[in-house]
């Protein structure tokens, strides 16, 4: 191959050497046309030959190449942390049902679904004509008996008429006084009220409609202890457990924290292999019930991990390989994959963490190909 070579050399020195030392023009262009054809027929012959090197001698072939220019990357050692991403949504642990504690019919509904309302402000009325007719026969009635007492009394004071009959007196005033009281309790119960502050979330009952004690009028939602719910694969049922560290993503007010987890189930719900985990929910304003959240909950850490960009990670018939830069040359690695955690992905094993990594141009270079590093 050498002598190929050096012959063609020598034949552009003589064209050279033929041109500064000939005289006539004629048999100067016969000399270059006689050269050029023996030059043609030496490339032929090169190309001939190296292409029979390259289908017998991988090493021929990788030197023969050009040398790819690649920009390169270090693969790293340090902690590695994987997170399970759920979806979760924001629950109240005052979620309760308003029921009807009196007999009546429904007068007005100043409430409506979604509305927020104050502890104490009113969401229904019901028909209190009953018991308010009630009330006043009532009242007639204890009018007379504490006259009735009140002229007893007297008399017993002074030694005038029996015992028995200033107790009976007594006894019919207590009596009435009392009943007054608890119709004047069912009367302020048929205005149905909001227990605390929160959120109308249905509204179960219309205008017109005869209810009694029991009877859903409301479901209502308080904004205070508020927590988050979600339903977390079984295979990491190991993993998590109460105190861990969440971060949690709202996605509609683009809001981020950092909570732990308060509780976590001990069922496993058949129907989808999944367990129920409960975490903590600090007061913030702007997060509602049933706002829907993204929980990021750590499952794995190792602090001496060797780690590279994700995409670089290719795969054949023997497993995942990658390509590190050894000596110009292109070199391929075979690796064991970890944990993976958005671009970046763990190493267990085929890496120490010192390589220089192939980055752009990772798909067009092979094994033991030549490279040249683009600076940067």
């Amino acid at each position: 191959m050498k002598s190929i070579l050096n012959f063609a050399t020598l034949l552009v020195l003589s064209l050279g050497i033929a041109s500064c030392a000939g005289d006539g023009l004629e048999a100067k262009k016969a000399e270059l046309e006689a050269l050029k054809s023996q030059l043609s027929e030496l490339t032929t012959q090169i190309k001939t030959l190296e292409a029979e090197l390259i289908a017998a001698d991988p090493e021929f072939a990788a030197a023969a190449k050009k040398p790819l220019l690649i920009t390169t990357v270090p693969a790293r050692k340090g902690e590695f942390t994987h997170f399970v991403e759920v979806t979760g949504s924001v629950l109240s642990k005052k979620n309760v049902n308003i029921s009807s504690e009196t007999l009546g019919r429904i007068l007005d509904i100043p409430a409506i679904e979604g509305m927020r309302v104050s502890k104490g402000q009113v969401l229904a009325k019901v028909d209190s004509e009953a018991i308010q007719r009630s009330i006043e026969e009532l009242e007639n009635s204890l009018s007379l008996a504490r006259t009735v007492f009140e002229k007893q009394e007297r008399l017993w004071n002074q030694k005038i008429g029996t015992e028995i009959q200033y107790l009976e007196a007594k006894s019919r005033k207590e009596g009435l006084e009392k009943s007054l009281a608890s119709l004047k309790t069912q009367l302020s119960k048929s205005t149905i009220r909001a227990p605390f502050n929160g959120t109308v979330e249905t509204v179960r009952v219309r205008v017109g409609e005869l209810v009694q004690p029991g009877s859903q009028l409301f479901q209502f939602v308080g904004e205070s202890d508020l927590f988050i719910e979600a339903d977390i694969s079984e295979s990491y049922i190991g993993a998590l457990a109460k105190g861990d560290s969440v971060e949690i993503n709202f996605p509609s007010i683009n809001k981020t924290i950092t909570t732990k987890v308060s509780a976590t189930g001990s069922i496993i719900n058949p129907n989808n292999r999944t367990f129920k985990v409960e975490v903590f929910l600090p007061s913030l304003p702007e997060v509602k019930p049933n706002m829907i959240s993204v929980l990021k909950i750590q499952d794995y850490s190792n602090k001496e991990s060797v780690i590279v960009p994700s995409h670089l990670i290719m795969a054949d018939t023997k497993g995942d390989y990658l390509f590190a830069v050894e000596n110009g040359l292109a070199k391929k690695k075979y690796v064991t994959r970890g944990y993976t955690s958005g671009d970046q992905t763990e190493i267990v094993g085929g890496l120490t963490g010192t390589e220089i990594l192939v980055d752009k141009g990772f798909r067009e270079v092979g094994d033991n190909f030549s490279v040249n590093v683009a600076k940067q």
